[in-house]
């Protein structure tokens, strides 16, 4: 008889996110997001041009890659709303609160998950204004990071320089 190893609900969630990516429209790295609130899906989110634009896979050409743009710079260049944004647009306030935002991300060149991959600045105060108690990210297959928003707030990376982060 096979015996059937049943997922851990954290890796359960982040297989989803992981799936809702492949729907994802961008050329250098695929993020998707997923929040839960009462072991409820609430809303989905991938990255992705803006409704009705065209997507960095429609025009052949991501600018950021183009200008050799490193890693967490310049996202105002980016074509993409991201994934963790857009699955805050699709959900209430109300639902949002006390949720949680799972992310997964994929690296399109290598088709490997992100390493050390995180909500950029922007979306970190998106998150926060939205209620979302915690993040939880996927590093690997199994593996994951739990993080607690009160900690964005208490350590405001906004600031580094100013209070010696």
């Amino acid at each position: 008889m096979y015996a059937l190893k049943r997922r851990d609900k954290h890796n359960y969630y982040l297989d989803i996110a992981e799936t809702v990516l492949k729907r994802g429209t961008c050329l250098r790295r695929n993020f998707g997001s997923i929040i839960v609130k009462n072991d409820e899906i609430i809303s989905t989110g991938y990255s992705g041009a803006p409704r009705r634009r065209k997507n960095c896979i429609d025009i052949g050409y991501c600018i950021r890659e183009q200008m050799q743009v490193p890693r967490g710079q310049m996202y105002e260049l980016c074509r993409s709303v991201h994934s963790e944004v857009n699955a805050i647009i699709s959900a209430s306030r109300n639902s949002l609160l006390g949720s949680t935002l799972y992310l997964v991300g994929v690296d399109m060149q290598t088709g490997d998950l992100v390493e050390n991959a995180n909500a950029c600045s922007m979306c970190k105060r998106i998150i926060i204004n939205a209620g979302i108690e915690q993040v939880i990210i996927r590093d690997t297959r199994d593996n994951y990071r739990y993080i607690h928003v009160q900690d964005w707030i208490d350590y405001d990376d906004s600031l580094k320089g100013e209070l010696g982060y």
